[in-house]
């Protein structure tokens, strides 16, 4: 790891700690993670790892470009918003090459990813059937880089000469550093007072963090977490950060034995619990389903189940309402002009588009409740809106019955079974297609399972009404 032993020198050279006695780094097996820190001897809990000068995260506060460009032109340029703007500093600090203050740590980051958004269009069909396709935003990124990223680059050729711009500043470049971004930064809020007037008027300035020692308070978060369109809008972008060796720790499902902290001046990796001599150090990504791993990391977590089976304990799947609504109005007789009404209704009064189901294999009560809502007499409806209040998610027989159909069609959009998927693992395979096949596994379990249910509630349902019959037959008797 001859590339990693110059960045560590370098992390080190400009006031990086690395606790070397007690952790190090190795490559593991591609189940655990690749490339990842080892701990070297037994660690205690609340153990400093390794300390990172706020000077030497890169962002676009860091960054010198965002002075050289001149912040009035960078706001008037719209690289204030999203991560436009940290993804030029990157591209610019790359092409600076050693000149770089970041030259040996940009040297250090993977030059290729197995995240879908470099997939091709072939591979990318074994993803039919999940949400992963329509969350890359291959085109709201190519959109950005033309109509942001190009006239920036021709506004300032002193800056961004031709020569340079054909080896890193292409849309190919653009690609792989919101890659890095995506998959290896963290939310690095400022601290009080850092900054002058100048940088907080133009980076939007975001609330701070506290700490008291010896006690670290402010915990930072992956980064990778904001790309969700409601914490976009919140976020200030100028807080995402590529933190040096921080980046380094790989992430599974509740393993997580380091966090990293805020601190006035840097930035402290300290483990939560104790960790045994040649056990992996994990910082975690938020217990992902393996959709949103592979989305952003290109990996999936492979972990036993209760089940006897293996998978990723916080698979979730996407189910969309236009599907509940096509059944209830299909099994019930429901207009299409009253399903749109009422579904209008339901959104305007804040409620799911979309619904989330998960591994504890129930109906969420507002699905249920949506789907009473769309087959609701003119009455009720008119009961329902003069209350503002939707119906209440009763499970009777027929919503047992469209909850089933429901959940059929949602299986209907993979373009294998459930037991092809299973069949599939046993062999070899390529590993974007096993990293296909386990996501749409894990979220065909899910489905199944729910439907499994619901097939016992009915037969419990007809059990109970046999029984009552029997007893109402005895009774005359």
């Amino acid at each position: 790891m001859a590339d990693l032993d110059d960045f560590t020198a370098w992390f080190e050279q400009n006031n990086g700690f690395i606790d070397k006695e007690y952790m190090g780094f190795t490559v593991f097996s591609p189940e655990e993670g690749g490339r990842g820190a080892v701990a070297l001897k037994d660690i205690p809990e609340g153990h400093t790892l390794f300390t990172i000068p706020r000077t030497l995260t890169l962002s676009t506060r860091t960054s010198e470009l965002p002075h050289a460009f001149g912040l009035e032109a960078w706001k008037s340029a719209n690289l204030h918003q999203g991560w436009a703007g940290l993804i030029l500093c990157m591209m610019w600090e790359e092409a600076k090459g050693q000149a770089s203050k970041w030259g040996p740590y940009l040297a250090s980051l993977p030059s290729r990813f197995d995240t879908p958004v470099f997939w091709s269009d072939e591979d990318l069909t074994l993803l039919e059937g999940t949400t992963v396709v329509g969350k890359l935003g291959r085109e709201d990124a190519e959109r950005t880089y033309n109509e942001i990223i190009v006239p920036a680059l021709q506004s300032h050729p002193e800056l961004f000469s031709a020569e340079a711009a054909e080896k890193y500043y292409t849309l190919t470049q653009y690609h792989l550093m919101g890659s890095r971004i995506l998959s290896r930064s963290f939310d690095v809020e400022r601290w009080e007072g850092e900054g002058d007037d100048e940088e907080n008027e133009a980076a939007n300035t975001s609330r701070d963090m506290d700490v008291d020692e010896p006690e670290p308070q402010g915990e930072a978060a992956p980064a990778s977490a904001e790309d969700a369109v409601e914490e976009e809008e919140e976020e200030d972008p100028s807080d995402v950060a590529m933190v040096p060796v921080a980046d380094l720790l790989n992430a599974r499902f509740e393993c997580e034995n380091a966090k990293l902290f805020y601190e006035e001046k840097v930035l402290k990796m300290i483990s939560t619990k104790p960790i045994k001599a040649g056990e992996q150090i994990w910082n975690t990504y938020g217990d992902l389903p393996n959709s949103e791993l592979l989305r952003r990391y290109g990996h999936v977590d492979l972990l036993p189940l209760p089940n006897g089976k293996k998978g990723n304990p916080g698979d979730v799947v996407e189910l969309p309402a236009n599907i509940v609504a096509a059944v209830v109005t299909e099994k019930l007789g429901t207009s299409q002009a009253t399903a749109e009404e009422r579904i209008d209704w339901w959104l305007e009064e804040g409620g799911d588009d979309v619904y989330v189901l998960d591994n504890d294999l129930e109906i969420p009560p507002t699905l249920a409740s949506f789907a009473k809502l769309i087959g609701l007499s003119p009455e009720d409806w008119k009961k329902a809106k003069g209350k503002g209040k939707p119906p209440k998610a009763i499970m009777d027989q027929s919503m047992v019955e469209i909850l089933r159909e429901v959940l059929r069609r949602r299986l209907q959009q993979y373009p294998t079974s459930e037991v092809e998927d299973e069949k599939a693992l046993e062999g070899e395979l390529p590993l974007n297609a096993r990293h296909a096949t386990v996501v749409r596994l894990g979220e065909k379990r899910i489905l199944s399972g729910i439907l499994s249910n619901l097939k016992d509630v009915t037969k419990r349902k007809r059990d109970e009404e046999e029984r009552s019959g029997q007893k109402g037959k005895k009774s005359r008797k």
